[in-house]
């Protein structure tokens, strides 16, 4: 039975929609919207609707952008931007773009290389006027570069960022390059040499941040807006941290854990060049398309071919290239960027030929929706490579036998995988983490629904389980049962 929830965000669906589109055109929509399948199915499940969705993952709200053929095909929001106050989604609506903000940040640093104002392959220290990055005895005698920054292969630390409260202290950017109170996370230092290998950094594109203020002897926020969001048309997007200028209606709220608002409905981002844009899968469509446009010669609002071609040509692995991933789908190459701010997950896709691609945005923690609707505009648009769903068989299971294997199996010291039964459904849960189903393919083996990963409960000669092997992004992981 739809609950009013449901009802609520099925009427907002089709009543925040602020474009009217041809009839083929919404006749897609509806296809997708009514599409939507995980990268696991049961065998005879039904496709699923947005709305089912947002109401199944928790998540209060979505924005999507369609791209066919270098022209954004449509674009629409489903759900609350604020649940509280009844703030819907519309196409307009601001998202934080989380990392999705490190490949615009690679525009804008290549902007700067393609007007000879910087070198790929020089010293970043010769740059860096206002903080010089400490060398120390881990880098080797090696230095590191504009490029090594960019394609995380810079070999620094931290990961990510976590933000700040509203109304809290904000750390100024040295602060956070050096790990000084206000800022909450590690300083930024070496790990090893430079060059060895691809390990992604949010404080190596933080470096690359203070090299194009210092360079350009602007802020940050200005710089990209002159430079980067407005010759790419992306008119509604800011750097700003915290943004101003914007009616509080069109940011969105973000959501984190146990679906509540976050305090203040959003953190603030000083580390802009790594997290901290703000914008909606429109304008982000925009960049997509005009990085298709310029690769084939055939546009330069901000970068040449030449650099264009440099920006998205991996630079140590076959992946990582210069602010952007490149994955190679079933023959077809993409580029892409996934993000995940606190309350916030995003990703888009562009085709490097044919001029095709999607961007989804999401205002929670949760973005399990995503991959579902990235399956639909697959489908539906016959987007090669992007769709990626398996189905599996359902098994029926005897009460006894799924008894026997409730348990606790270590995987290793101290992480224990815990299995227990409620009702006639089997849930796995690893220490620290949360529980999921998994479903009997047969009797011994299970497979999860909401990501990629295999159980088999292995027995011994006398029909007793003593492991089970967990078979997760290609690897294989063997929990011994725990005898309690």
């Amino acid at each position: 039975m739809k609950t009013l929830r449901h009802l609520s965000i099925l009427f907002l669906s089709l009543s925040s929609c602020l474009t009217v589109y041809a009839q083929s055109t919404a006749n897609k929509i509806h296809e997708v919207e009514t599409n939507l399948v995980g990268v696991i199915q049961i065998e005879g499940e039904k496709p699923h609707t947005i709305q089912e969705q947002l109401v199944h993952y928790k998540a209060p709200g979505i924005s999507i952008a369609v791209i066919q053929n270098y022209k954004i095909a449509w674009a629409k929001g489903y759900g609350w931007a604020d649940e509280e106050q009844k703030i819907p989604v519309t196409e307009k609506t601001l998202f934080q773009a989380a990392s999705i903000s490190k490949s615009l940040n690679g525009v804008g640093v290549l902007k700067l290389v393609q007007d000879k104002k910087l070198d790929l392959y020089t010293d970043i220290n010769t740059y860096l006027t206002s903080w010089k990055f400490p060398y120390d005895s881990l880098s080797k005698g090696k230095k590191i570069t504009v490029a090594n920054l960019l394609s995380h292969t810079a070999g620094l630390n931290v990961h990510g960022f976590n933000g700040y409260e509203q109304g809290k202290p904000l750390p100024t950017i040295t602060e956070i390059l050096d790990g000084k109170a206000p800022a909450n996370s590690p300083r930024i230092r070496s790990m090893y040499a430079p060059g060895l290998k691809s390990e992604y950094s949010g404080g190596g594109i933080m470096i690359s941040q203070m090299i194009v203020m210092d360079v350009t002897h602007h802020t940050y926020a200005e710089y990209m807006k002159q430079n980067v969001l407005q010759p790419l048309g992306m008119t509604s997007s800011t750097y700003e941290q915290p943004p101003f200028g914007i009616k509080p209606a069109l940011l969105t709220t973000a959501y984190g854990p146990l679906e509540k608002p976050l305090t203040g409905k959003y953190h603030i981002y000083p580390e802009q060049a790594a997290a901290g844009l703000w914008t909606n899968p429109t304008d982000l469509a925009k960049y997509v398309i005009e990085t298709q446009l310029a690769y084939e010669g055939k546009s330069a609002k901000v970068l040449n071919q030449q650099t264009t071609k440099l920006r998205l040509t991996p630079y140590l692995n076959k992946n990582a290239a210069l602010g952007v991933f490149i994955d190679n789908l079933d023959s077809t190459k993409y580029f892409q960027h996934s993000g995940g701010n606190e309350g916030f997950r995003c990703i888009y896709y562009g085709s490097l030929e044919g001029g095709n691609g999607v961007v989804i945005m999401v205002n929670s923690d949760n973005g399990q929706i995503i991959s579902e609707v990235i399956n639909s505009v697959a489908k539906v648009y016959g987007f090669k490579g992007l769709y990626n769903s398996t189905i599996k068989k359902s098994a029926i299971v005897a009460d006894a036998d799924l008894q026997s294997l409730v348990g606790y199996y270590e995987l290793a010291p101290k992480f224990i995988l815990s299995i227990t039964k409620e009702g006639n459904q089997l849930y796995a849960q690893a220490s620290g983490q949360g529980k999921f189903r998994i479903n009997p393919e047969s009797q011994t083996k299970f497979y999860t629904v909401d990501f990629p990963s295999d159980f088999e409960f292995i027995k011994d000669n006398n029909g007793v389980v003593t492991s089970v092997v967990l078979l997760q992004n290609g690897q294989k992981h063997e929990a011994k049962r725990m005898k309690l």
